[in-house]
């Protein structure tokens, strides 16, 4: 009986190299002109949330709440698929600072109601001066 054994071992595979179960090509060996590479290449994706993104800014100048939402969630869903969505972080910035303002707008304006109504109901009906305010009430 003789022993075809021969005592080696295997030996490694090239640095770059890809084992031959991947392919139809021995192992060691880059693949064939014509024949696809022996593993799956990685496909450049665009960002599923950019134009959502854009949306969201422009909305957010105008409509600061739903620009806000908007921005929101084409940032979130940018986050997940692994991009950066620099539209979408501006109109969140946007949409924040208007809403705040106008927040502020209606605080102030309601306020500033509230005390000419007071000081109406103090005066009386008709045009008066008060340190140099004229107030007219009806």
């Amino acid at each position: 009986m003789t022993n075809t054994y021969s005592g080696q071992q295997p030996t490694a595979l090239a640095e770059n190299a890809q084992p031959a179960y991947y392919s139809n090509q021995p192992a060691g060996y880059p693949a064939a002109p014509g024949y696809p590479p022996a593993y799956p290449q990685p496909v450049p994706v665009t960002d599923p949330a950019r134009t959502l993104g854009i949306a969201g800014l422009v909305l957010s100048v105008f409509t600061s709440v739903i620009g806000l939402i908007v921005s929101i969630v084409a940032f979130r869903k940018s986050k997940r698929a692994g991009f950066k969505n620099g539209a979408a972080l501006a109109g969140i910035i946007v949409g924040t600072i208007t809403t705040l303002g106008v927040l502020t707008a209606g605080i102030v304006g309601g306020i500033a109601a509230t005390s000419l109504v007071s000081t109406c109901q103090d005066l009386g009906p008709g045009q008066h001066v008060v340190n140099g305010v004229t107030y007219t009430c009806g």
